[in-house]
């Protein structure tokens, strides 16, 4: 009997001792999981802003170099805190846009937009987060398929057009992704949603800055 009950006790002592590493290690994963999406999102926008860091810096120069408003809103029935970063220096701006705004053809596509000062025209897109199809739709998280974004406008509001020659665009067009039409419409549909809801809050907050 006393060999079962010292048994039993081994293994309750090991699974509690198991189970105390499993717990600290899932923080301290966490922990570093946060910390590597904070200095990701920090890299990104420091880039569009066009400011010099490195991985040492990154977090003393964010601090100095970027003003961060939030302003409370409603999206259709949801309630939203939008966060803007402006740089203190070009006065670009960048907003976050996510599955609030529209999704993707199979996941949320979640990501930043960067815009000159005069809160139109596009200096950066970057994606943090998406779920379509490597080589069709998961083109659309592509630095060369982004690049074609920047220098464009939102007047009328940004297209993303299917067999649009690039050469031949206007200011408010892109050309949509070969073999990904979906991921394109819904792409467009994101951007022109954030921009909009974004928009409106900025201007209507002007006076409460600076």
């Amino acid at each position: 009997m006393n060999k079962y009950l010292r048994m039993l006790s081994f293994v309750s002592i090991l699974g509690a001792v198991s189970a105390g590493l499993l717990t600290g290690a899932k923080i301290l994963t966490d922990d570093l999981i946060d910390a590597n999406a904070d200095a990701l999102l920090k890299s990104e926008i420091l880039t569009a802003h066009e400011v010099d860091f490195n991985f040492t810096t990154i977090h003393d120069v964010f601090a100095e170099e970027t003003t961060i408003y939030t302003y409370e809103t409603t999206y259709g029935d949801a309630e939203l805190e939008l966060t803007f970063w402006e740089d203190n220096t070009s006065g670009r701006v960048t907003i976050q846009f996510g599955p609030v705004f529209g999704g993707g053809v199979w996941g949320p596509i979640i990501g930043l937009l960067s815009l000159e000062s005069d809160f139109n025209t596009i200096v950066r897109l970057s994606i943090l987060q998406q779920e379509e199809t490597p080589g069709l739709g998961g083109v659309v998280a592509t630095r060369p398929y982004l690049d074609q974004f920047v220098g464009k406008t939102f007047d009328e509001g940004l297209a993303i057009i299917k067999g649009l020659d690039a050469t031949e665009a206007a200011d408010n067009e892109v050309p949509a992704i070969t073999g990904a039409t979906r991921t394109s419409g819904q792409f467009e549909i994101i951007l022109n949603n954030a921009f909009v809801t974004h928009q409106t809050v900025w201007n209507d907050n002007a006076g409460n800055r600076g």
